[in-house]
């Protein structure tokens, strides 16, 4: 008993923080994304491609969390968009503690849009709010179709699921179909948008989403 007491404790005083981050991003008029996914998913490729694609439209930071480095932010930077290093020494995700500070390194009234791209992991991310207003996921083709089946919170908790790597359908034997059908089970409001975020296959819909969530 004692330790779900801890367990809930822990995620209730991350919800406080998170509301505090959120009062401040919708204060500053910035619109803020969980980008999560597993290692090697495309997250960095996917954002490289997305302010290439949107970056005279929307202004874009990027808080990049992970273990250990900094080559993401690095090209992220180089990519075009501002981002702030978060190393987690260890841990498996995010909470909202990590991304209030690192956002204090932002000047928030000179974005519209802030991608916090998560710690590689399919399950942790996606218990921690840190403001957000929409977790994003992307599920890349070669992790195989059984991963809402054997990690559902992560899909019950997005809006929105890219499946990445779609030009790689010819070499693989995982089924987008079953991807997309049993994500819609466990969450039939969760938008699904097949890419390639190395060539940029069906990007668009991608960028119609974010657009749509800066216009709200």
């Amino acid at each position: 008993m004692t330790t779900v007491k801890v367990v809930r404790d822990i995620l209730e005083a991350n919800d406080r923080l998170a509301a505090e981050n959120r009062r401040r991003f919708d204060e500053a008029g910035v619109h803020v994304v969980n980008l999560m996914s597993a290692p090697g998913a495309g997250k960095t490729t996917l954002l490289e491609r997305t302010i290439a694609g949107l970056g005279r439209e929307l202004r874009i930071g990027v808080v990049e969390g992970d273990i250990q480095g900094s080559q993401d932010a690095e090209r992220i930077e180089r990519a075009g968009a501002v981002a702030v290093q978060i190393n987690t020494n260890g841990a498996c995700h995010l909470d909202a503690n990590m991304v209030a500070s690192a956002v204090a390194e932002l000047d928030l009234a000179s974005l519209d849009l802030v991608v916090v791209e998560n710690v590689g992991n399919l399950v942790c991310p996606a218990e921690f709010k840190v403001g957000e207003h929409a977790k994003a996921m992307i599920l890349s083709l070669p992790e195989g179709d059984d991963k809402p089946a054997k990690y559902p919170l992560m899909f019950h908790e997005s809006r929105v699921l890219l499946i990445n790597k779609m030009d790689l359908a010819p070499h693989v034997s995982a089924d987008p179909e079953r991807i997309e059908r049993d994500a819609r089970a466990i969450n039939p409001q969760i938008e699904v948008f097949r890419v390639s975020a190395s060539t940029g296959e069906g990007l668009e819909g991608w960028y119609d989403w974010l657009r749509a969530l800066h216009r709200a």
